[in-house]
């Protein structure tokens, strides 16, 4: 049968499997009439082949039919269809083999004779489940994305390690410290682990350190009582307490008062909390993921950091570099921030200039990832022509001087060498600077892409 003109929104399919052919069709014209798809097969080998060939959200089967009966079809769409929901078709004969159905995975079943009305209404709750699947799917192959080990943006070697040390942290238990100047990414490491975790299905909590006054750290972390101090009007549940089962994220720890850092060492050994003003304990199941851009180790010898929470801390360690140092990420961090901002501000913006790319790789980049992502934003929202060339740079960067062009002192190592030893190193630095992208490269250096082929294979360069 043929879709109808008008279908529920993110339509969801229907297979109606039945050998009685007049009841089949009477059920798929009731649910073609409020906008489901009907597919309709009049015995159960029909409905075994629909089943193994195309996707249905929703089946719909008689239970009790001859060759193949609606329990098999129900095993088969387990199988081949696992995100679909099946619905029983039965006479009052078979009702108690309808219930050992739905104990096998049948979402519901449907005694004959049958009404629109309960038909339609079942349809609905087992289309509803299906939706709420397909959503949640959505939700989590969204997060995967954002802060999944796919999410992270990166060329450079020295980042390869760090993500191999970070995939091989994510799935135990042991507390980290993320250590790196700040915009370094140390929170997007930190969301990474997470949720590449066993706890990925519960709450990662952040708390910066740095942005609660000092008298407030320990409400924030433990909670508090009514009456615990003058402006506690109510009982509050601190971060442990609500990130119980999950990750909480402490951001700035070198900023924690050392009074509340005595108190958060008792919880990482005992795994309880006691809410400030309250005598009574409360057990918490919690990992904790650190960051700091200080060094710790400074700030245990000058009497400001606990020598021993910095150890309960640093179970595992990882160390962000700075942008400066892995030069290799700069560009594939720009055409990622290019993408995003794009989609975000609804603008039609295709690629970088040369110069651009050039001053982006060249840049110290004192503000590290961060700063990169705020300058390719601010370029963005000032674009009119659809690339971003150095009139749209910011003042930063449109003030800082490029570097000068390489002059004979970097050329000293290829005297006395072959040109083409020269060639190769123009091509290697140039597909460095455009993270690969062999089109771009070829019009940087001023020849076809054809040419730029050759001699890649000429020079045996990957």
């Amino acid at each position: 049968m043929s879709a109808p003109a008008t279908a529920p929104e993110s339509a969801v399919r229907v297979l109606i499997v039945d050998n009685d052919p007049a009841l089949a069709q009477t059920m798929a014209e009731s649910l073609e009439r409020v906008g489901y798809p009907c597919r309709v097969a009049t015995s159960g080998p029909e409905g075994a082949r629909h089943i193994e060939q195309d996707a249905y959200d929703v089946v719909i089967t008689d239970l009790v039919m001859n060759d193949v009966d609606g329990m098999e079809l129900l095993a088969r769409a387990k199988q081949r269809l696992p995100d679909a929901e099946v619905i029983m078709v039965t006479g009052h004969a078979s009702v108690p083999l309808a219930v050992e159905a739905m104990q096998q995975g049948a979402f519901s079943f449907l005694e004959k004779p049958i009404t629109p009305n309960r038909l339609r209404a079942v349809t609905q709750r087992a289309a509803d489940a299906v939706r709420l699947r397909r959503d949640n799917l959505e939700l989590n192959k969204r997060l995967d994305e954002r802060f999944g080990f796919e999410g992270i943006v990166y060329a450079s070697d020295s980042m390869k390690r760090v993500m191999e040390r970070v995939k091989r942290i994510a799935p135990t238990d042991a507390t980290v410290l993320i250590t790196g100047a700040s915009g370094t990414g140390k929170e997007l490491i930190a969301q990474a682990i997470h949720q590449n975790s066993p706890r990925k299905g519960k709450r990662l909590f952040p708390l910066n350190c740095a942005a609660v006054a000092e008298n407030l750290v320990e409400s924030e972390l433990f909670g508090h009582v009514k009456g615990a101090y003058t402006d506690a009007r109510t009982d509050r549940v601190g971060a442990f307490e609500y990130a119980n089962g999950g990750t909480l994220f402490l951001d700035e720890i070198g900023d924690m008062p050392r009074a509340t850092q005595t108190k958060l060492l008792r919880v990482l050994e005992e795994n309880s909390i006691m809410r400030v003003g309250d005598n009574k304990r409360i057990d918490v199941n919690v990992r904790v993921l650190s960051a700091t851009n200080r060094s710790l180790e400074e700030a245990i010898a000058q009497g400001e950091f606990r020598e021993d929470l910095y150890y309960r801390l640093k179970v595992v360690t990882v160390h962000l570099p700075a942008l400066a140092e892995r030069r290799e990420d700069v560009v594939p961090l720009m055409e990622h921030f290019r993408r995003q901002f794009a989609k975000h501000h609804r603008k039609t913006v295709d690629r970088f200039s040369a110069d651009v790319r050039r001053r982006f790789f060249e840049f110290h980049w004192p503000g590290n990832v961060r700063q990169l992502r705020n300058a390719v934003e601010t370029m963005v929202v000032l674009d009119g022509d659809a690339v971003l060339d150095v009139d749209d740079l910011p003042p930063e960067l449109a003030a800082a001087r490029p570097a000068a062009p390489a002059g004979p002192a970097c050329l000293d190592q290829f005297v006395g060498q072959p040109l083409d030893a020269y060639e190769k190193h123009a091509i290697q630095q140039t597909l460095k600077l455009t993270s690969g992208n062999r089109e771009e490269a070829a019009r940087i250096l001023g020849i076809g892409v054809r040419t730029l082929y050759r001699k890649l294979e000429k020079y045996a360069l990957p």
